[in-house]
C-alpha cells in the first residue's frame, strides 16, 4: 500500500481491530519502518493495554489536540520494537473532544514534523463521530472482519463510508478463520470474502489462543512465533508490497455459499 496514513477500522466491534492495529504496527516496525499507532476510541480506549503501555501514559492524544502538551511528551516509544510509538486515548473525555480538522493537522505533523513512515489509526466501533474522526486524514483503510455474517455486513457498510470519503486504498484483514471450518464449507473462505464484500484480502489471520496470551500480557504477538503473529508479520509485508502468498482453503460450498448469495456474490 502506498498510502502513509491507514485506519483501521471494522463496524462491528469486537472482531480484533485493536489487536491488530497493534500487531500490524509493530510488524512494519520489526521491518524497518518508523511507525505511530494512535488510539481514537477516546473513553475507552484499549491500544495502550494490548501494547504492555498503559503504565507509561502520561498525556494523550486530546492533550495534543488541545494544546496541553507537544507532540513528543504525548508520543511512547515502545522500548522492545525500535521506531514504534503509541499515541494513547483519552480515558476520561468522550468522542466530542475530537475536531477532524485538527486531527487532520496532528497526524500530518507526524508524517511531516516528526518523520513517521507509517502512521496507523485504530477507529472505534461503528459509524458515528469517532469513526469519522479516525477516518478522516486517511489514505488507506484496513477493514477488520471475521467470517460470520453481522461482522461481513458492517464491513460492508463501512467500506461503502471509506469509499465516499475518498479513501484510495482499501483492504480487508480477515481475522478469526477457522481453517476447518472452511474446508467443510461452514465458513466463508478468502474467494468469498472478494465475491461478497469486492475489496482484496491483505491478510488472514487464523483463530489462534496464543493472540489470547498476547493480549493478555501486553505483548504483540508478532513479537513471537505464533500462527497469528506469523499471520500479521505477512500482512505487514503485503502492505509494503512484498508478494508473499496467502493460505489457501477449500472452494466454498453448504451453508456460506448460500449465504455469499445473500449478498449477490454466488
Amino acid at each position: 500500500m502506498d498510502a502513509k496514513v491507514i485506519v483501521v477500522t471494522s463496524g462491528k466491534g469486537g472482531v480484533g481491530k485493536t489487536t491488530a492495529t497493534a500487531n500490524i504496527g509493530a510488524a512494519l516496525a520489526k521491518l524497518g519502518e518508523k511507525v505511530a499507532v494512535i488510539d481514537v476510541d477516546v473513553g475507552l480506549r484499549n491500544l495502550d493495554v494490548v501494547m504492555g503501555l498503559e503504565s507509561r501514559v502520561v498525556f494523550d492524544l486530546i492533550d495534543v489536540l488541545e494544546g496541553k502538551c507537544k507532540m513528543h511528551q504525548a508520543l511512547i516509544r515502545d522500548k522492545r520494537v525500535e521506531n514504534l510509538y503509541l499515541l494513547p486515548a483519552s480515558q476520561t473525555r468522550d468522542k466530542d473532544a475530537l475536531d477532524p480538522e485538527v486531527f487532520k493537522t496532528v497526524v500530518q505533523g507526524l508524517i511531516d514534523d516528526e518523520k513517521f513512515d507509517r502512521i496507523l489509526i485504530d477507529s472505534p466501533a461503528g459509524i458515528e463521530a469517532g469513526f469519522r474522526t479516525a477516518a478522516a486524514p486517511a489514505q488507506g483503510a484496513l477493514v477488520i472482519v471475521n467470517p460470520e455474517v453481522s461482522s461481513v455486513r458492517d464491513a460492508d457498510r463501512i467500506i461503502g463510508l471509506l469509499e465516499a470519503g475518498n479513501v484510495r486504498e482499501i483492504r480487508l484483514v480477515i481475522n478469526r478463520l477457522r481453517p476447518k471450518m472452511v474446508a467443510s464449507g461452514n465458513m466463508l473462505s478468502e474467494g468469498d470474502m472478494l465475491d461478497i464484500l469486492g475489496v482484496k484480502p491483505i491478510g488472514i489471520v487464523p483463530e489462534d489462543e496464543g493472540i489470547i496470551v498476547s493480549t493478555n500480557v501486553g505483548e504483540p504477538a508478532v513479537l513471537g512465533n505464533s500462527a497469528s503473529g506469523q499471520a500479521f508479520m505477512a500482512t505487514a509485508r503485503r502492505i509494503r508490497g512484498e508478494d508473499v502468498p496467502y493460505p489457501r482453503y477449500d472452494e466454498d460450498k453448504g451453508f456460506w455459499a448460500a449465504i455469499k448469495r445473500l449478498f449477490g456474490g454466488g
